[in-house]
């Protein structure tokens, strides 16, 4: 790009907002010229508002750490400012729903992290490798918000990340049903072992309203848009459990699955390792060169050992083999924070940007 973009960061301060800055602030396309977070810590320098809550293992940049936090909620201000906004408020699923519908409504579009949005029809959750097509939804919702400019694309659950990749490898097989349990870090929850103390030798099997995401998301990743409106797919059927795990990053999944189609362990490893999506494509900054990898060795993928694989922004798969009721079962693994969070949705503004949606106003 010959000129980069102006980016704000909404909700700068928590454990995504701060993924946000690690991945951003040498960005080749984008100019992180604002953070904004609640009113209590407007007005402060970053440094100051963050303090010792800062969890990233490396330093706050200094030019970073020297900006005056906004209020997020003078969406007038920060609007005049940038570009577009990346969204990851800690709020209640009603005002975060209305605050990045304002932004929207300000011409401004919205890249967010947040769940508020992802059950809403014309709102485009974006997985880029697998369903891009959906950016498509986005001329239905700037017509019913009667804007031009503006718009508000999410990115899915976490969790997810760690097994639909994997699944839409093997779609071409008719893929049927799905059992799936997820292994999930504590960074899911913004939590440090400094923060969250009970977790040490600890396992927690209840995440509030993670199976029903894990569930649901999937099938409106895989929808079809009719009109206005992306309908859900009705198949895979998927039955998930997620259980917290003491680790810091990387989410886990145990899946099961079963096929319409007979296919060879050496068939589906294959189509595992030549997967490609547009991102792939477009060579864009963030894109994971091989978006999937398998690993030959009985005990891998490992949490610490492979959640960084291209940069946290690769999903990696080991111990395929034949299940006894089902047809199939296998481990998959992703980095939570980076693919799950705020590296997937600084992929999905890069496709925006580079199919044309998000341009310098």
């Amino acid at each position: 790009m010959k000129k980069k973009l102006n980016v704000g960061i909404i909700g700068a301060t928590g454990m995504v907002g701060q993924r946000f800055i690690t991945l951003l602030h040498e960005h080749p396309w984008f100019n992180v010229v604002c953070l904004a977070a609640s009113p209590r810590s407007a007005g402060k320098t970053y440094y100051a508002a963050v303090g010792k809550r800062w969890a990233q293992a490396t330093q706050i940049p200094e030019f970073i750490g020297n900006m005056i936090v906004e209020n997020a909620m003078e969406v007038e201000k920060i609007s005049a400012q940038v570009d577009f906004v990346f969204c990851a408020v800690d709020m209640d699923k009603k005002a975060i729903k209305e605050l990045e519908e304002q932004y929207a409504k300000a011409e401004i579009p919205v890249v967010s992290n947040n769940s508020a949005h992802r059950g809403t029809k014309d709102v485009p959750m974006v997985i880029p490798e697998i369903n891009n097509e959906h950016l498509e939804i986005i001329s239905a919702q700037r017509k019913r918000l009667k804007i031009e400019r503006g718009f508000i694309a999410v990115k899915p659950n976490c969790s997810i990340q760690s097994y639909v990749p994997i699944l839409n490898a093997w779609k071409e097989l008719g893929l049927k049903e799905a059992v799936v349990c997820t292994y999930q870090a504590i960074s899911g929850a913004g939590k440090t072992f400094e923060t969250w103390p009970e977790i040490v030798d600890n396992v927690i099997p209840f995440i509030g309203g993670e199976e029903e995401k894990s569930e649901q998301e999937p099938l409106k990743v895989w929808g079809k848009i009719e009109g206005a409106e992306i309908i859900n797919a009705t198949e895979p059927v998927i039955s998930a459990q997620c259980i917290r795990v003491p680790a810091q990053d990387g989410h886990m999944a145990a899946v099961s699955v079963k096929f319409e189609k007979e296919t060879t362990i050496e068939e589906m490893i294959k189509l595992l390792n030549s997967y490609k999506g547009r991102p792939q494509e477009l060579e864009l900054p963030t894109a994971p060169k091989q978006f999937i990898k398998y690993m030959e060795e009985d005990n891998r993928p490992q949490t610490k050992l492979d959640r960084d694989y291209e940069k946290g922004m690769g999903v990696t798969v080991g111990r395929l083999r034949k299940d006894h009721i089902y047809d199939y079962k296998f481990v998959g693994l992703s980095h939570n924070t980076l693919r799950g969070a705020a590296g997937g949705a600084v992929l999905i503004a890069e496709l925006l940007v580079a199919e044309g949606y998000i341009t310098s106003k």
